[in-house]
């Protein structure tokens, strides 16, 4: 497959995403060969860990490749977005409860679907490029792939300001927030790589770590936690209006460019996974109750439209910020019987 390369080196399995130019969005054939791969590596005694990493300067994986999902849908099609998201999901839940160590390097834009490939493993590597987000209100659609419970998982209420805004985390804040866990210099990784293909050791990455240039949400945590600790989105939009703060300002802009009723559910998301116990495979079901719904009665086709196809960036919500939606967020995430995601493809 040209969009990706996988095959053995050393001690590692190796997956390298090969799509440059299309900011290595991730398709619906990518998730099928990385899930196939990790299946035949998890018993292979030649491979110790697993390494994913990705061509080119700008992004690891600027996401998922949204191309289809839309032309499927608009063709009134919803069939084929369930199954790819059903699909990616258990990848993503494979990844994360994964026996070998998985090592993730995600430079530049790490934003959606790549998160989903990459932040779930046992050990995520980023550089002085790295830019992390999950900007899917934005498009109509929530924090997924599993991005929900690490976001509700993050100290104080980040995860609502950066479910809901979309902002980006550099390395810093991402290993803050709990999207990464080491800083190396991008100079050092092919070198890191080597060693870690001729030992199959991951304490080669500890040595080679470093502390990352600071960040910005440590110094504005007090502040978000005050502002996004309302119980829905009109407590913090009241919040928001209120304050004359110019950090306020710009969350209140960036909110209004999301989806209000993928902000609405991003929230209630994350309030729900924010409890002990819970596990990725809650955050992805909980998830899946959203994109199942998505293209029919949310705003996805519409965001992508104004985002993607158009790009107007003036998409036409069904909702309004001075109306938020509360009854329609509810019925978004009720459970779906007997078409509840499962994971049983693919163990």
């Amino acid at each position: 497959m040209s969009d990706i390369t996988i095959r053995k080196a050393g001690r590692a399995g190796r997956i390298t995403l090969t799509r440059p130019k299309a900011l290595n969005a991730v398709t619906y054939e990518m998730c099928q060969a990385i899930e196939a791969a990790l299946d035949e590596w998890r018993d292979d005694d030649e491979v110790a860990l697993v390494i994913i990493d990705a061509e080119g300067d700008k992004a690891f994986s600027a996401g998922g490749d949204i191309q289809k999902l839309y032309e499927t849908g608009r063709a009134g099609d919803f069939a084929y977005g369930q199954k790819f998201w059903a699909d990616e999901y258990r990848l993503n839940a494979k990844i994360r409860e994964y026996p070998k160590p998985y090592i993730a390097f995600m430079q530049g834009f790490t934003m959606g679907g790549g998160v989903g490939i990459s932040c779930h493993g046992s050990h995520r590597i980023v550089g002085e490029s790295s830019q992390i987000a999950m900007p899917e209100c934005g498009i109509g659609l929530v924090p997924d792939v599993g991005g929900s419970l690490m976001l509700a998982q993050a100290p104080g209420r980040l995860g609502e300001y950066l479910g809901t805004t979309g902002a980006r985390m550099g390395p810093a804040d991402a290993i803050m927030v709990g999207f990464a866990d080491s800083y190396v210099p991008q100079e050092m990784w092919s070198y890191l790589i080597s060693k870690l293909e001729e030992t199959g050791d991951v304490s080669a990455i500890g040595k080679e770590s470093q502390i990352p240039p600071d960040g910005t949400l440590a110094a504005q945590q007090a502040q978000i936690d005050a502002l996004f600790g309302g119980d829905g989105l009109i407590d913090v939009l009241n919040a928001l209006r209120s304050d004359e703060s110019d950090f306020a300002a710009g969350a209140l802009k960036a909110l209004s460019r999301s989806s209000p009723l993928s902000a609405a559910c991003a929230i209630e998301m994350v309030h729900r996974l924010r409890r002990t116990g819970v596990t990725i495979r809650d955050a992805l079901e909980l998830e899946y109750r959203f994109t199942h719904r998505a293209m029919e009665h949310g705003d996805f086709l519409e965001g992508i439209r104004a985002a993607v196809i158009d790009k107007d960036r003036s998409p036409n919500w069904q909702h309004d910020l001075d109306n938020p939606p509360s009854l329609a967020a509810t019925k978004m995430l009720m459970p779906l019987g007997e078409n509840k995601l499962t994971f049983d493809e693919g163990d």
